[in-house]
């Protein structure tokens, strides 16, 4: 049983990452120091394969080094090294040109740099927080010679004592040639900014992009869509509903002789199969739980991102996206274990530890593998070792106690197997139907609707993530989110209404995986994404798309299927409950 002094930890474990949300602001005196971070050094087409910025053979400025430690969980996990550029500068105190290094140029250092400039390396850097970004150098119209940016100039915007712009211009270009010197300067202008310091980040986001008309067109579309999708449903189930309750009223009034030679069909003769339990029961609540889970976690994530500007924070996102996952763990045990519960399932504790695990062991696996691929490259994406063991400690001590707790609520609270109907000890044979009534079909078929409400989406998402683009219309996500519900409940109940009407009581399967085929359209369409709209290449950067892009659709699946099973069993349980059952 857990003491009272480590509630204290657990909660402090939670609250953490979300200390940054707000964090003191930087305010400087004249003359203070300001720190430029140098971060990362890679290929422009390929936004995730970075390096250490050292990794390429630039020289550190003359002044000392400061210490630098990872700030929070997500910086970690996204590759961030920063590391001090050895440059003097002080906050109001313009510097001019100055030479602070100097390059010992052999041909090893400039076949470093040659294929950097090859390869369109783009480097970046931090001031206060804001992100700047420089090319490396560049080669002329032959190819034949390289050139080198070796002067940074730096514009520095203050409005009172905070740090609102910063800009940097690459000049000073010079021809790379083995066994020379090659001297890097700098120079810094500060100058006043009417710029208020909580819209500094606006001049990084892109209107004209994400509030494009097509944006606004790709929503109003899909809520048409779900309009229409929701008023045919609703008529075509409620008009087919009412005759099939009156046909089956009238056949209550028959004799056993009328009711014997008359023509049986429909939902209502599964009756007795309709609530037996799913197969593979262990494996199907697992899922329900994950996918009510990512749920929880993609919801409140979203609202929280439309509270608090989350893009103003290196890693801010991953990190409250991990730590509401956590906090949801009770989520994924109550609604996993309340209908493993229902469905007769004695194995509680491992299907307990199977759906805390489902989706970390998932991710983590993928992580991992991608990173023996980061660690051959020597990329800066390589998790090290003590960020891996705080993601295991996370799931053991966090998501697992916190998974336990749900698990014992909904075997308690919801956990009895209180079904309109009494299941019959032995299965009804199924008849034979057409080939478009089969499940595999109507699973193929289910996902279609789902993800043409979402994929314009898709594409706003993917840009902002593979490419030079900062999220912001976390609204529009909200609305998305909403609409993909919708369908998704809607297509599920008329799958689900069909199957049962060609007198196939495994609709649990069928509902969940024909919702959940949505994932299979999103994973085809990222291939069409990676081939017309990127320029990736190389296996680190590919394997790192496709790694994470088959981790991001399975969740999306996962959560699909799950909201599509939970509508689909209130569907079923309400219309079983309004019908008289001998």
């Amino acid at each position: 049983m857990l003491k009272g002094p480590l509630v204290p930890c657990y909660a402090s474990l939670l609250f953490l990452p979300f200390s940054w949300l707000h964090s003191a602001v930087l305010e400087y005196h004249d003359k203070e120091e300001v720190v430029l971070w140098m971060n990362t050094v890679g290929p422009y087409h390929n936004r995730q394969e970075t390096y250490k910025y050292f990794s390429l053979p630039f020289c550190v400025g003359s002044k000392k080094s400061i210490s630098h430690y990872h700030e929070t969980l997500g910086e970690a996990l996204q590759g961030v090294e920063l590391e001090f550029s050895g440059l003097d500068i002080k906050f109001k105190d313009d510097v001019m040109p100055a030479t602070y290094c100097e390059i010992d140029l052999d041909k090893e250092k400039r076949d470093a740099f040659v294929y950097a400039i090859k390869n369109h390396y783009w480097y970046q850097m931090y001031i206060d927080d804001l992100p700047i970004w420089g090319i490396v150098g560049e080669a002329d119209e032959n190819g034949e010679d390289y050139y080198l940016w070796t002067y940074k100039k730096l514009e520095i915007g203050f409005n009172g004592n905070r740090i609102v712009d910063v800009n940097l211009t690459s000049e000073g270009k010079v021809k790379l040639v083995p066994n020379t010197k090659i001297q890097m300067s700098y120079s810094v202008k500060w100058k006043k900014s009417d710029v208020k310091f909580e819209d500094r980040f606006d001049k990084y986001l892109d209107p004209s992009f994400f509030q494009h008309r097509i944006h606004w067109f790709s929503i109003f579309n899909s809520f048409m869509m779900v309009i229409f999708l929701v008023g045919l449903v609703s008529m075509i189930l409620m008009r087919t509903l009412r005759k099939d309750y009156a046909r089956y009223s009238k056949e209550e009034e028959m004799d056993d002789m009328d009711r014997d030679l008359g023509d049986e069909y429909g939902w209502k003769q599964v009756h007795g199969d309709v609530f037996r339990p799913s197969s593979h029961p262990l494996i199907f609540s697992s899922l329900i739980g994950s996918g009510c889970q990512i749920f929880a976690v993609s919801l409140i994530v979203i609202i929280v991102a439309m509270i608090e500007d989350l893009y103003t924070e290196r890693g801010s996102m991953l990190s409250t996206a991990i730590f509401v996952y956590a906090a949801t763990s009770p989520v994924n045990g109550y609604f996993g274990g309340s209908l493993y519960a229902r469905q007769g399932g004695r194995r509680w504790i491992k299907q307990m530890f199977i759906g805390a695990f489902l989706i970390p062991a998932m991710v983590c696996g993928t992580a991992f593998f991608i990173n023996f691929i980061a660690i051959y490259y020597h990329a800066s994406r390589a998790i090290p070792f003590g960020t891996m063991v705080a993601v295991c400690c996370i799931c053991f001590f966090v998501i697992l106690p916190l998974n336990l707790v749900g698990t014992i609520l909904g075997r308690n609270l919801s956990g009895q197997p209180n079904f309109p109907c009494r299941v019959n000890a032995v299965p009804r044979p199924i008849p034979e139907k057409k080939w478009f009534m089969e499940p595999a079909v109507i699973v193929c078929l289910g996902g279609i609707l789902p993800f043409g409400s979402i994929f314009i989406e898709m594409y706003f998402i993917f840009t902002s993530f593979w490419a030079y683009k900062i999220y912001y219309v976390y609204g529009f996500m909200m609305l998305v989110l909403v609409i993909l519900c919708i369908v998704t409940v809607c297509v599920t109940i008329v799958c689900t209404y069909f199957l049962l009407n060609a007198e196939d009581y495994r609709w649990q399967w069928t509902s969940f995986l024909s919702a959940a085929s949505t994932a299979i359209y999103v994973y085809m369409y990222s291939f069409y994404y990676y081939f017309f709209k990127t320029k990736m290449y190389g296996l680190f950067q590919t394997s790192f798309y496709f790694g994470y892009m088959a981790v991001f659709s399975t969740a999306l699946g996962i959560m699909c299927g799950a909201i599509g099973y939970m509508g689909t069993s209130a569907f079923v349980r309400k219309i079983y409950t309004n019908v008289k059952i001998d």
